[in-house]
C-alpha cells in the first residue's frame, strides 16, 4: 500500500500569534526575539524577511537591515497555548501523527481513501478547521513520505496547500535549490556549492557513492532525499512531561559546597538533554531527602527556557533559600517539568548571541564525545572526586 504523509506547518507561528493578540501588527515588519542589541532574532514576519532579516540573526544586524521593524520579546506561554490547541485538533481527526516541533506536525493518513473522497480533500478540510478554530494560518504538503511533504509545504507557503502525486517526487524536487533539502546547513551547502552543485537535479544525476565520498553517511542521506526516497515512519506523538536526576550519597552530608556542585552537574546535564529533545521547561523542582528519610520538595515556575545560566540561577536560589545546614542530607535531586516541544529558537528570548554560540559549541562537543566530555569546572571536580 502506498503511504500518504502530510506535513503541516503553522506559517510564521510566533508572528501569527502576536498578530492575533494585537491586530495593529498585521501587515507590518515584526521581529520576535531578543530585543537588546546583543539579542538574537527568533522569528520574523514576511514583511521583515523582504529586508534580509532571518531567524538566528543578531538583533543589531536586523535593526540595521530593517530599522522600522517592530521588535517583540515574545510570550512563550501564549505560543505553547496555541500550539496545544492545534495539536488537539489534529489529534481528534488524524489516525496517526507526530509532533515535530511547537508549530509542525506530520500525519500518516495512509488508507484514508477507503473512507473519504480523497486524501487531499480530507487534509484541506482539516486545515480549514485549524484556521477557523485557532485563527492561525497554516500550510501543508502531501506526498508519499516525510521529506517530500516537508519540502512541498515550504513551496506552498504562505497559507497554501500542495500535493505531490506518487511517481512525480523527483520531477518536483529537480529544479529546487539544494537548500530546500532538510539537513543541508551552511557548511554542507558551501561544500556542495564549491563542487558546482546548486540544484537538486544535479544530485539526482550523481551516483550515490560520489556523494558518500564527499559527505560520508550524510551524503547518502542527502542523495536519498534528493531522489525523493524517505522510509522514515511517523513517530506516534507522546508528550514527555518531566525529566529529573538525583544522587544518593554513600555517607550523609552537610557539605553545602559539594551539594551545590552536584546540583550544577545535574542541571547542566538536564539542560543539554532538553536542548537535544528540542524542549523547554517552565518549572523547576529541588528535592532533598534527609538522614531521617524525610523528603522535601521545593518548586518554582520560570519563563520557558533550556538555557543553562537561567536554570542554574533558579536551582541555586531554591537551594540557598531552603537548605538547612544543620541537617544531614541523604539524597539531592533536580526535576524539570511542564515541558513543551519547540525549536531551539525559543531559548533566544533571553539569550545573547554570545551565549547561544557558547551553548551550540558545548553541545556539539557533547554530541561528538559524550555528555560528560565538557562541563563547568565545579561539576567536573565533583565527577573526579566521585571516581
Amino acid at each position: 500500500m502506498e503511504r500518504t504523509i502530510v506535513h503541516m506547518d503553522l506559517d510564521s507561528f510566533f508572528i501569527s500569534v502576536e498578530r492575533l493578540m494585537d491586530s495593529s501588527l498585521i501587515g507590518k515588519p515584526v521581529i520576535v526575539g531578543g530585543t537588546s542589541d546583543r539579542g538574537v532574532v527568533a522569528s520574523c514576519s514576511y514583511e521583515a524577511r523582504q529586508f534580509g532579516v532571518h531567524s538566528a540573526m543578531p538583533s543589531r544586524m536586523a535593526k540595521q537591515l530593517c530599522p522600522h521593524a517592530i521588535f517583540i520579546r515574545g510570550d512563550m506561554d501564549q505560543y505553547s497555548k496555541y500550539s496545544k490547541e492545534v495539536t488537539e485538533i489534529i489529534e481528534a481527526d488524524a489516525p496517526l501523527f507526530e509532533k515535530a516541533s511547537i508549530d509542525e506536525h506530520y500525519l500518516d493518513i495512509s488508507g484514508m481513501e477507503k473512507y473519504v473522497k480523497t486524501s487531499m480533500l480530507w487534509t484541506h478540510e482539516l486545515r480549514e478547521k485549524i484556521i477557523r478554530e485557532t485563527g492561525l494560518p497554516i500550510s501543508f504538503g502531501l506526498s508519499e513520505n516525510k521529506t517530500v511533504s516537508k519540502i512541498a509545504t515550504g513551496e506552498s507557503k504562505p497559507n497554501g496547500e500542495k500535493q505531490i502525486l506518487h511517481g512525480l517526487e523527483k520531477s518536483f524536487l529537480a529544479p529546487l535549490s539544494i537548500r530546500k533539502i532538510p539537513g543541508i546547513g551552511e557548511k554542507t551547502n558551501a561544500t556542495l556549492q564549491k563542487m558546482g552543485i546548486s540544484k537538486i537535479e544535479t544530485i539526482q544525476s550523481m551516483p550515490m557513492i560520489a556523494m558518500q565520498r564527499v559527505l560520508n553517511e550524510n551524503g547518502v542521506s542527502i542523495w536519498r532525499k534528493a531522489n525523493g526516497i524517505d522510509t522514515n515512519p511517523i513517530e506516534p506523538y507522546t508528550e514527555q512531561k518531566s525529566m529529573s536526576k538525583e544522587t544518593t550519597f554513600d555517607k550523609d552530608t552537610t557539605d553545602a559546597n559539594m551539594l551545590q556542585n552536584m546540583l550544577v552537574t545535574m542541571t547542566d546535564t538536564l539542560a543539554y538533554d532538553l536542548r537535544q529533545l528540542k524542549k523547554v521547561t517552565g518549572c523547576i523542582t529541588l528535592k532533598l531527602k534527609y538522614s531521617d528519610f524525610q523528603t522535601h520538595t521545593f518548586q518554582a515556575s520560570i519563563p520557558y527556557t533550556a538555557s543553562d545560566h537561567v536554570l542554574l540561577q533558579k536551582v541555586t536560589e531554591l537551594f540557598m533559600k531552603n537548605y538547612n545546614r544543620r541537617v544531614l542530607i541523604r539524597l539531592i535531586g533536580v526535576k524539570f517539568s511542564n515541558l513543551v516541544s519547540g525549536f531551539n529558537q525559543i531559548n533566544l528570548f533571553d539569550d545573547t548571541e554570545e551565549k547561544i554560540n557558547l551553548y551550540s559549541a558545548l553541545d556539539k562537543i557533547r554530541m561528538r564525545f559524550g555528555s560528560d566530555a565538557i562541563g563547568r569546572a565545579v561539576g567536573l571536580k565533583e565527577k573526579r572526586d566521585d571516581t
